[in-house]
């Protein structure tokens, strides 16, 4: 008898879960996803649910500004601060929706920016910055593995705590999880705050796996930041056997956009310890190195709309001549893939550059499922031959590129926080094409149907690893 009531407990919370899934999921496919499966195996939909099917991270943008007037009114005396500043697209490009529609702080002028090709040019840059720092440093990673370059960084990061800098660290404790009690204590003997970002934090999240803290970010004194694809770990320098060329990209950015990183980290801080940092420099440096104008977008499960998708449509919709996009993990929605669809019918020269090896074979069979139904139209997959390719680059004709975080995929889109770099400018735009086409002369270039043509069984994991598509 116990059992016949556990099972209609087990039935009736399944329903209620199916319910939440019709209710708060964010696209029809996956509540459709979901209730079915809730409804059709309760034993193995409800906990698989509760870990990984909520779309929304509840509780961070009450946090971050919603329910604390003080913070909104900071807001807003930043963005008049920052005014002077402001960098208006005129153009036939349309770009303003992004910085009108779905950002904190608009695109700001007055930057120079430094494309980091790598991971010894990328940590050689950042060690630089924090050398230089006199007041502070915030530093962000998804992960941080212990190893030589792990064990660098904490060195100069205590070096600068005893110098009377102030250093706060980051981590996804997911990204995160082999990091060690010791290592961490090893900072925070030091001086050195230091902090996992608490994904789990609030009751309402303390079953939610899903949502990661998939940032890079440091900033140095409010003047200079860098944005981009590396974690702290040997193999993003390539000292790990199993990929011994890491190909990834970051940039460095001096001038008034590393405000809007300044903000970024802030609210993640306050969010992770209910700690609002005092003391930051809030006041805008221009550079005296450049002018270009920049816009930092941080994305996330918290937002209101899908703001990292929205730009990467955006991106694509507004390419006249050429769009090109690095990404080690594509795993496109219906959305994205008609706009890259609708590129390639009006000609507009799309590639996408993607690794030949894999380091997530659910991810790299779910990408073969898309691949059909965009190269018969002319899209082009280039597959990165010379090590593991990480990159998440996007160029836009000559007009404007992209360097950060975000993947081309639903968790990128919808369920991880992203921080991402935007630039305007033509000599820029000129070097990442130049970079992409040094890439490209170390890739494969698929075959059209190249897909189709794999035998049975692959093509069947791919369909299927695509089902998983909403939590890959």
């Amino acid at each position: 008898m116990i059992y016949g009531y556990l099972y209609l407990l087990i039935e009736a919370l399944a329903l209620y879960s199916a319910f939440r899934a019709i209710m708060e999921t964010r696209t029809a496919q996956g509540a459709v996803g979901w209730a079915v499966f809730l409804i059709s195996f309760p034993l193995l939909g409800l906990p698989a649910y509760w870990v990984f099917g909520r779309s929304r991270f509840v509780g961070y943008r009450s946090a971050r500004q919603i329910k604390d007037d003080a913070v909104r009114e900071a807001l807003s005396m930043l963005r008049e601060r920052l005014k002077a500043y402001t960098y208006e697209h005129k153009d036939k490009y349309g770009i303003d929706v992004i910085k009108t529609g779905i950002t904190t702080l608009p695109t700001l002028r007055g930057n120079d920016v430094e494309l980091l090709i790598d991971g010894e040019a990328t940590f050689d840059s950042i060690m630089e910055g924090i050398e230089r720092a006199s007041k502070y440093v915030l530093m962000e990673f998804y992960i941080i593995s212990e190893g030589e370059l792990a064990s660098r960084i904490a060195k100069l990061l205590c070096q600068k705590a005893k110098e009377g800098v102030r250093v706060y660290v980051l981590y996804d404790e997911l990204g995160s999880y082999t990091l060690s009690k010791k290592y961490i204590e090893g900072l925070r003997n030091c001086g050195v705050k230091i902090s996992a970002f608490n994904t789990t934090k609030g009751w309402r999240n303390r079953f939610q796996l899903n949502f990661r803290n998939h940032r890079k970010l440091v900033v140095v004194d409010g003047k200079e930041c860098w944005i981009g694809g590396h974690n702290i770990g040997d193999e993003y320098i390539g000292k790990d056997p199993r990929f011994p060329n890491w190909r990834d990209t970051h940039v460095r950015i001096e001038g008034p956009s590393t405000i809007a990183a300044q903000l970024s980290f802030a609210e993640d801080w306050n969010w992770a310890q209910d700690e609002l940092i005092a003391e930051l420099e809030w006041e805008a440096t221009p550079s005296s190195k450049g002018d270009l104008p920049v816009l930092v977008l941080p994305t996330g499960p918290a937002d209101r709309l899908a703001t990292a998708e929205l730009a990467f449509i955006h991106f694509i919709n507004s390419a006249k001549e050429r769009i090109w996009l690095a990404t080690p993990y594509f795993v496109p929605d219906d959305a994205t893939l008609a706009a890259l669809q609708l590129a390639a019918l009006h000609g507009v020269d799309v590639r996408i550059l993607i690794p030949e090896k894999p380091d997530h074979m659910l991810v790299y069979f779910a990408a073969f499922a898309y691949f059909g139904e965009v190269d018969d139209l002319g899209v082009q997959f280039y597959r990165y031959q010379k090590g593991f390719m990480h990159q998440k680059v996007v160029l836009v004709d000559d007009y404007v590129s992209s360097v950060g975080s975000a993947n081309f995929d639903n968790r990128s889109f919808r369920l991880n926080f992203e921080i991402t770099s935007l630039v305007y400018d033509r000599a820029f735009c000129n070097e990442v094409a130049a970079m992409f086409e040094r890439d490209f002369a170390q890739s494969r270039k698929m075959e059209p149907k190249e897909a189709d043509r794999k035998p049975l069984a692959f093509r069947f994991a791919a369909k299927l690893a695509r089902l998983a598509a909403p939590v890959l």
